[in-house]
């Protein structure tokens, strides 16, 4: 389809037309704000004081169109783009991980300024992209950090994710319920964003998420809601060193449960931390013994 743009003012009207049935006004406006400087590889300043001067580029005016072809289907923009700003961090993502979310980015600078200077050795677990392994590694340069999943192409996105970034991170393909420990090295901080939401949950989620983010990343039975987190302190009493910490997302809902299993598996210190949002939404612990 032949589509007559020769400003980037033409573009913005273009993609507000094509896209303001699907995204409110405010969304849309920050969509457009970094699909053009993205595809058109200016900054922001630039995008707004050159928006009246002709496009000599066509290739970049199809990339546009493809972006807004791809956004009307519901794929998230950040798999239309391939990739997303996290933690200082440019991180690669497909539909074979989450797309990062704020509140992991919250998780990930709690560790890191509770963790200043921090040498000893790190294990996240269900790296997924590798958003959190990457972007620890990359704050603490003199650390150990290792990064685990059950997915193979997880593992080679988060690999990418590691190079990009020069982050020095090692991997491991495994089954948490199933793993040995003696794969794995003693840890001083674990930290992990498991699957939490509810399969009950799933009719509040927006469609582009049902749609196209993975669902074993997402969701765990209304009767084990807590599997993950359970196979993790499992895990940990074997692996977590002696003064080591947990970190974990957690599902809003979940705080007081997450409190009680932390309490359960002999955890002192611990907290229930709200996000940006007011919502409870990191649990931490620690283990003297």
């Amino acid at each position: 389809m032949a589509v007559k743009l020769q400003t980037i003012k033409d573009i913005r009207n273009y993609l507000t037309g094509e896209l303001s049935e699907l995204y409110a006004p405010e969304e849309l406006r920050s969509i457009i704000n970094i699909i053009i400087p993205s595809a058109f590889e200016i900054s922001n300043v630039t995008y707004h004081l050159k928006e009246n001067e002709e496009i000599t580029n066509r290739e970049k005016i199809d990339t546009v169109i493809r972006y807004c072809s791809e956004l009307k289907t519901g794929k998230p923009l950040q798999y239309v783009l391939g990739e997303i700003f996290f933690y200082n961090c440019i991180i690669k993502v497909n539909p074979g991980v989450l797309i990062p979310r704020p509140e992991t980015e919250e998780l990930v600078d709690l560790i890191v300024n509770e963790n200043r200077g921090f040498k000893g050795s790190l294990l996240d677990i269900g790296t997924g992209s590798g958003c959190i392994a990457v972007a620890l590694a990359v704050s603490f340069p003199h650390s150990q950090v290792t990064g685990i999943d059950i997915s193979h192409p997880a593992i080679l996105t988060a690999m990418k994710n590691a190079e990009n970034n020069n982050a020095a991170v090692s991997f491991l393909k495994a089954d948490l319920f199933k793993i040995d420990q003696l794969e794995i090295q003693k840890a001083d901080i674990i930290v992990s964003n498991p699957p939490y939401v509810r399969n009950s949950e799933k009719k509040r989620m927006k469609k582009n998420v049902l749609g196209f983010e993975p669902h074993k990343a997402l969701f765990v039975p209304d009767n084990d809601a807590l599997k993950f987190y359970c196979a993790i302190l499992n895990l940990a009493r074997h692996i977590l060193n002696p003064g080591g910490t947990v970190y974990f997302e957690i599902n809003e809902a979940m705080g007081k449960t997450m409190n009680d299993l932390l309490e359960s598996c002999g955890y002192n210190d611990i907290r229930i931390i709200k996000d940006i949002n007011g919502k409870d939404r990191i649990a931490k612990g620690k283990r003297y013994d």
